[in-house]
């Protein structure tokens, strides 16, 4: 084993001791929660133990929508504690993201935790009809656990694209550029490949895709006076 191996020795080392602690919290929550490990040196196979069954990952897995916003954020990501969500057939979570980082700190995989909040969120409606209380919900935002890194692409695209005033062929130059920037900020382009998935999702060349990518980056930087 020589030098070169060391930081993944470290890093392989890290996710093994995790493996039990992943099995552990699913226990003790136990089936209204998943626990996920991710390594994020694969990102289209993040997924190395998972326990429980409330968001449908698998080992093998592909890292979520979520994985991909942490790797667009490199360093400066950060633990993102305690956030509902809605899985894309509707049941409600609630989420815990805790990165995992290397004696350098960098970050090199996460470890997720994922309730289903659904049936309590219904005992505490029910009261509060009991109670006179308003029942209006907040709109909470849905994300895409699949387990293929495609699924993934394809859902931020219609995400973002229904956010617009139609087709591609309805936006104009800015609203483009919008689009590929929105995409940018959420980490699509880190994945390998994403660029070329985009543009046939959209319908329009690869050419265009990285020209729009390009020309988000360009005005990103430009607004940003080039420091995030």
């Amino acid at each position: 084993m020589g030098m070169d191996n060391g930081p993944d020795a470290e890093r392989d080392a890290i996710l093994a001791a995790l493996k039990p602690v992943v099995e552990g919290i699913a226990a003790t929550f136990g089936p209204v929660c998943d626990v996920v490990l991710h390594d994020y040196r694969h990102p289209e196979k993040s997924v190395v133990a998972v326990a429980g069954a409330v968001t449908g990952r698998q080992v093998g897995g592909a890292m979520s929508e979520i994985g991909m916003r942490v790797l667009a954020r490199g360093a400066a990501a950060s633990d993102e504690l305690n956030y509902v969500t809605r899985t894309r057939d509707g049941t409600l979570v609630k989420s815990s993201t805790m990165l995992l980082r290397d004696s350098t700190g960098a970050v090199f995989g996460a470890l997720c935790v994922n309730v289903d909040v659904g049936a309590v969120t219904r005992v505490h409606d029910l009261l509060g009809a009991l109670a006179g209380l308003g029942a209006a919900s907040a709109e909470l935002p849905t994300t895409t656990f699949g387990n293929d890194i495609d699924s993934v692409v394809d859902a931020l695209v219609d995400a973002h694209r229904s956010k617009q005033r139609g087709s591609w062929a309805e936006l104009d130059r800015a609203e483009r550029v919008e689009l590929f920037d929105g995409l940018d900020a959420r980490g699509v382009f880190a994945v390998r490949g994403a660029v070329e998935q985009v543009a046939a999702r959209l319908g329009i060349s690869r050419a265009s895709a990285y020209n729009y990518l390009a020309r988000a980056r360009a005005a990103h930087d430009t607004s940003t006076g080039g420091s995030t």
